[in-house]
């Protein structure tokens, strides 16, 4: 589904002053993306950026042997494939869209015009693609070193800030990659968190109940990845 874009609810987008807005505004369409679209697979060249302005967007790493785990979220706070305002990139992990997404869309290639006009943009990419890398390698140390429990308590925190609801549908399959472990890991999980009243928990659908009781169960991951948007970040 495509129309052109009305108005504006991307943060990254905002933050830009209104001459550099009109320069980027004039050439977005609107999109509307179904949970499970894939964007991106690694190699693809990136010929098309996004910028969410309601939903998630996974960026996952894959195996040789088709295991995956997320490595960062997109949402209204940034852009997808921004790096390809710079230069022609490929991806260097899967893209999809994780919840349905709402999201103004650019070609790189007219990006790249954009942001070889503009020395605010060009601030804008270098901040955001800095806080997206700090964003990845917070999550390398985070599923390495903390409990799955606490893991998917901050993941559904990351989620809730991006989207519009309290309700996240995902299917276990999906959270079981997020989280690189087996289904039945998830299906404990969740089961303990709706015990501990945190969360309702249906076959592929997560209410958020207690937000609050989330960001107890959290690792620190979810604080310092917030602080890195914050200090990179216009908000």
């Amino acid at each position: 589904m495509q129309r052109p874009v009305t108005a504006l609810h991307n943060s990254l987008l905002r933050a830009l002053p209104p001459e550099d807005l009109a320069l980027v505004a004039q050439h977005l369409s609107h999109v509307e993306l179904e949970r499970g679209r894939l964007l991106y697979d690694p190699g693809d060249p990136i010929d098309v950026i996004y910028f969410p302005e309601d939903g998630v967007i996974s960026l996952m790493t894959l195996m040789e042997n088709g295991a995956a785990i997320e490595s960062a979220t997109i949402g209204p706070e940034g852009a997808m494939g921004l790096m390809a305002a710079v230069a022609p990139r490929q991806a260097l992990s899967r893209a999809i869209v994780q919840t349905p997404l709402k999201a103004g869309r650019i070609s790189a290639e007219r990006m790249h015009d954009i942001w070889s006009q503009s020395a605010k943009v060009r601030d804008l990419v270098d901040r955001h693609n800095e806080a997206l890398f700090g964003h990845a390698i917070q999550s390398v140390a985070c599923n390495a070193l903390h409990s799955v429990e606490a893991r998917f308590c901050r993941w559904l925190l990351t989620c809730h800030d991006r989207i519009s609801t309290d309700t996240v549908a995902l299917t276990q399959e999906f959270l079981a990659d997020m989280l690189g472990v087996q289904r039945t890991t998830v299906t404990a999980i969740a089961r303990s968190l709706q015990e501990k009243g945190v969360i309702r928990y249906r076959r592929g659908v997560v209410d958020i109940i207690d937000r609050a009781g989330l960001e107890a169960g959290a690792c620190e991951c979810y604080g310092a990845i917030r602080r890195t948007y914050q200090r990179l970040l216009p908000r």
